[in-house]
């Protein structure tokens, strides 16, 4: 018996090795040729931009938003909520023109939110998506492409 657990001993360093090994060619690898930047973005100075847009300006910031939520027991709550918008077949101008709707189509949402229905890892993605459904019901298929949640408080 001792020499078949050498053995299985022997075989699992041998296995982790060669683990060892596969993960730090793939880091090296990574780092040597995912880490490069192409030629244009390098020679330009800048971040590349989206797809649509120009550079920096590709983000709608919206600013921060405070609204009340429906509490059941009557106690205030608030949550306060930052993101910036994603421009699809509006460029970036054109969407900040037409904010004030869009904020207009928020706020009952907001507003309507439960301090339960923020609680969970999958509240953010909720409402992400219901933004982006509102947006596209506020200001017509494709105008905004996403929601990029910042932050999302509630006190």
């Amino acid at each position: 018996m001792p020499a078949k657990a050498g053995k299985k001993k022997k075989l699992i360093i041998a296995a982790a090795a060669i683990l060892v090994l596969l993960l730090g060619a793939g880091a090296g690898a990574f780092m040597f040729l995912g880490g490069k930047k192409d030629a244009k973005t390098e020679a330009a100075g800048a971040e590349a931009p989206a797809e649509g847009g120009e550079g920096k300006d590709a983000f709608v910031d919206v600013p921060p938003m405070t609204v009340n939520l429906r509490s059941p027991d009557g106690v205030a709550r608030f949550l306060r909520v930052h993101f910036m918008l994603v421009p699809g077949t509006l460029k970036a101008e054109q969407l900040k023109e037409k904010l004030p709707v869009l904020l207009d189509a928020y706020q009952p949402f907001l507003r309507e939110l439960r301090p339960e229905d923020l609680a969970g890892s999958a509240a953010v993605f909720r409402v992400k998506e219901e933004m982006l459904t509102r947006a596209t019901g506020a200001l017509g298929p494709g105008a905004v492409k996403d929601v990029l949640i910042q932050d999302l408080v509630q006190q």
